[in-house]
């Protein structure tokens, strides 16, 4: 059932990236038609979505590999590769509009509004019908779905922004208007790599995953019957979801076998509630000397 789900589910990320394929091409061209930087930087951030479900439904499917010779932990880390792309690709088309559209403001050019008009009605039904579709396929699952539907809304929201823009210089002589959006909407993307390329770092570093509570997780495993304390706690994260820990117990003197195999077995069930997924527990007898606290 699981497995007949994800198909579906990635039918319709297929479907949404075809969509945004094909639009993007036609942005580029309607781009060039209208004398728009405005729909130059939508076509970008169209071509950075594409992409972005591109890359996913590719490394989707690598990083639910298993762990074999290569990759101990398996291959979910691939999926954040996929995203430094993305990001790399949006950053550098950001970097071009910015530059194309900053001297438009000293000297506005003429554009085409009823043709932007047309392009951002399409723009804003396209989106939709793909934010539609992840929606409807994915509830949302993965980090990654999840950025891409985020991704799909903002593109609406960015047509919208130059639906507005053309009615207005349709009716008044205002093509400093084109520029301004255009900026905004480049600004808008360039914030959005940033947060990325951050959390990307983050997991690449292997910073602690923000959506763990470390300091609650001690309390609950120190607070433990047997325990005298806990130490040597590392925490990291694959790809912002799957969470991977490793711990020193240290344990009474007195604690049996059936002890520390019940101890093991709660601890597995706090750090699975509390979002890791694969933790490493060590056992150390109070008495013992631990190798890695010199």
């Amino acid at each position: 059932m699981g497995h007949h789900h994800h198909h579906h589910h990635n039918d319709n990320l297929k479907v949404a990236f075809f969509l945004n394929l094909s639009f993007t091409i036609v942005e580029i061209i309607g781009g060039i038609l209208t004398n728009s930087m405005a729909i130059f930087s939508d076509a970008l951030h169209d071509l950075g979505d594409t992409l972005g479900i591109g890359l996913s439904i590719y490394f989707e499917k690598i990083s639910e590999k298993g762990s074999d010779k290569r990759y101990s932990y398996g291959y979910r880390r691939f999926s954040v590769i996929s995203a430094l792309i993305n990001s790399m690709i949006l950053l550098l088309g950001s970097a071009f509009i910015v530059y194309e559209s900053v001297p438009r403001l000293m000297n506005p050019q003429k554009v085409d509004a009823e043709g932007m008009f047309y392009l951002a009605i399409l723009g804003v039904f396209v989106n939709g019908i793909a934010v539609w579709k992840i929606k409807k396929g994915s509830k949302g699952k993965s980090i990654n779905e999840r950025a891409i539907m985020l991704h799909l809304l903002e593109d609406v929201l960015g047509w919208v922004a130059v639906l507005v823009g053309s009615v207005i210089m349709y009716f008044w002589d205002v093509p400093i208007i084109d520029p301004i959006l255009s900026l905004m909407i480049s600004v808008y993307i360039l914030w959005n790599v940033a947060k990325n390329i951050n959390q990307v770092a983050n997991i690449i570093l292997q910073a602690f995953p923000k959506n763990i509570d470390i300091d609650k997780l001690k309390e609950k495993i120190t607070g433990l019957k047997n325990v005298l304390s806990i130490h040597d706690l590392h925490f990291w994260s694959m790809d912002g979801e799957y969470n991977i820990a490793s711990m020193h117990v240290v344990i009474h003197l007195d604690a049996t076998q059936e002890d520390v195999v019940e101890l093991k077995k709660i601890i597995r069930n706090i750090t699975k509630r509390y979002n890791i997924q694969h933790p490493t527990i060590e056992i150390e007898y109070q008495n013992e000397e631990c190798s890695l606290s010199h």
